[in-house]
């Protein structure tokens, strides 16, 4: 994922540009993810709904939900 994220970051807002350092899965009964990064305010949806789309193409969760959640680093 982090390839992907180098690619394609997350775009800047006011300025500040947003670094994700690392992610990680969460444990639980369905798939829960958590995005560390500098400035997690400034990330708005169409960007989560990528992540999410890239983690159900690269990992196959087709039909299962997921929780994606950015934490400050």
């Amino acid at each position: 994922m982090l390839d992907i994220i180098e690619n394609y970051p997350p775009p800047a807002l006011k300025g500040k540009y947003i670094k994700i350092k690392y992610a990680t899965q969460l444990p639980g009964k369905t798939p829960m993810f958590a995005f560390f990064c500098n400035l997690p305010q400034y990330i708005k949806d169409p960007y989560k709904r990528f992540i999410e789309n890239k983690l159900r193409e690269n990992f196959g969760f087709t039909g299962v939900p997921i929780q994606i959640y950015f934490r400050q680093k």
